[in-house]
């Protein structure tokens, strides 16, 4: 099936935001890719016409199988890119995914299989998440926020949440990196912040916002 760009980002949104929530709405998504709502609803009729989508006006909407199985090859080559970008050419995780926005709309599945065997079949891309196979299929990772970590367990991060320049940047100033054995040593109720250890660095304090986009895997 032959998508626009456009066509493409939406769907990629909508899979993102229905990770989240089990209804996704015309407001939801307007305010996930800052446009109107008028925008989304156009989208949606096409959607729906291509059979990608279930959608009840006042409702909200979903991808259908078909819908999904779109989502993940964009999502495929999406994290495929940002995995070549920082381990052949050398990037810093924090500049790839705007490129990869770019590159995932080469739809090849020639290039993107090449591509895939080229890197060694990688099931985990530069930022933690999971590279969904030729088939479509992806693992689920075992993780839960740093939040969410007990005070003075050990654990290793995983994946980030939020892949912004700044989130990315912050993470490398603090020498944080999937991978990183942490441990939060105190927890302040007052804003959510942390106090935390990550190995051969100093002790520092992150914010409950970032603490609630880092991921980590129980140590």
């Amino acid at each position: 099936m032959k998508l626009s760009e456009s066509e493409e980002n939406y769907i990629k949104s909508i899979y993102n935001l229905q990770e989240k929530t089990e209804k996704v709405n015309t407001n939801s998504l307007a305010a996930f890719l800052n446009t109107s709502a008028a925008s989304i609803t156009d989208m949606l009729k096409k959607l729906k016409s291509k059979k990608l989508l279930e959608y009840k006006k006042y409702y909200g909407f979903r991808l259908n199988e078909a819908g999904n199985k779109e989502a993940l090859k964009i999502i495929r080559r999406h994290r495929l890119w940002e995995f070549f970008l920082v381990s052949k050419l050398e990037m810093e995780w924090e500049k790839v995914h705007d490129i990869a926005e770019e590159l995932e709309h080469v739809s090849s599945l020639e290039l993107i299989n090449k591509l895939d065997i080229y890197l060694g079949k990688p099931k985990i891309d530069p930022h933690g998440d999971p590279i969904p196979d030729e088939k479509g299929r992806i693992i689920v990772l075992k993780q839960k926020p740093l939040k969410d970590l007990a005070v003075k367990q050990n654990a290793i991060v995983s994946s980030v949440g939020n892949q912004t320049t700044e989130m990315m940047e912050m993470l490398n100033h603090y020498g944080i990196a999937i991978g990183s054995q942490i441990k939060v040593l105190k927890a302040f109720d007052f804003d959510g912040s942390l106090q935390i250890k990550i190995a051969r660095k100093p002790e520092c304090i992150i914010s409950g916002m970032a603490a609630q986009n880092i991921y980590v895997y129980d140590n």
